[in-house]
């Protein structure tokens, strides 16, 4: 069972920084034993810690990624809170490991090398802008992370893939490849919200990858 700091004293309420500051290896760990029961044991991990602290029970949305040498090996997550962080962080772990279709599953082999981060996203807000330079104008390079949605269609970008598409035009254009639709679509009914996020990771290596 993984050991956990103690609880923030009463009133003292954590911003996401803090809390991944404080809470972040135990997460990690926990991700780390999702991932070896979802590759080894073929079963999804149950969240054994007694008494979690309540900032962990709150309803969060964050995503996991797996990368390899820099590379990215898999990430999945949920751009709306739905469930308890604690709980999201395990399904989203064990999820890509096996789950992200633009990967084949991780083997028992893959474990030693694997490096895991967890990034906790901020409620997200909507973006409006009735044509593509008007939503340009309002996205911060290195900042936003961005969810777009037309029908049935969706993707998100967390904010480190400025790393790789720095500019906005750029980083629109492979979002909506993403989604599945044209590079320069636009309609009426696209939808976008943005968010921040906090990460932490076991490790940073530079390398290629779109998370």
């Amino acid at each position: 069972m993984p050991s956990i700091d103690a609880a923030p004293p009463p009133g003292v309420v954590l911003d996401d920084a803090a809390l991944m500051a404080r809470y972040g290896s135990m997460l990690l760990a926990l991700a780390r034993r999702s991932v070896v029961a979802q590759i080894a044991l073929r079963q999804k991990l149950a969240v054994d810690i007694a008494d979690p602290p309540a900032v962990l029970q709150r309803h969060r949305a964050c995503f996991v990624t797996l990368t390899q040498g820099g590379e990215l090996r898999g990430c999945i997550g949920t751009p709306i809170a739905r469930r308890p962080l604690i709980e999201d962080v395990v399904e989203n772990a064990g999820a890509a490991a096996t789950e992200d279709y633009r990967f084949a599953p991780l083997r028992e082999s893959d474990l030693t090398t694997l490096e895991i981060a967890i990034s906790l996203l901020s409620p997200p807000l909507p973006v409006m802008a009735a044509s593509e330079a008007l939503l340009l104008a309002q996205l911060r390079p290195k900042i936003d992370g961005l969810l777009l949605q037309d029908g049935r269609r969706q993707a998100l970008f967390l904010p480190q893939v400025w790393t790789y598409l720095p500019k906005p035009a750029d980083f629109l254009a492979q979002l909506r490849i993403k989604a599945g639709l044209p590079r320069d679509h636009w309609s009426p009914s696209l939808r976008f919200q943005r968010f921040t996020s906090v990460t932490a990771r076991e490790s940073k290596q530079g390398g290629s990858g779109e998370p």
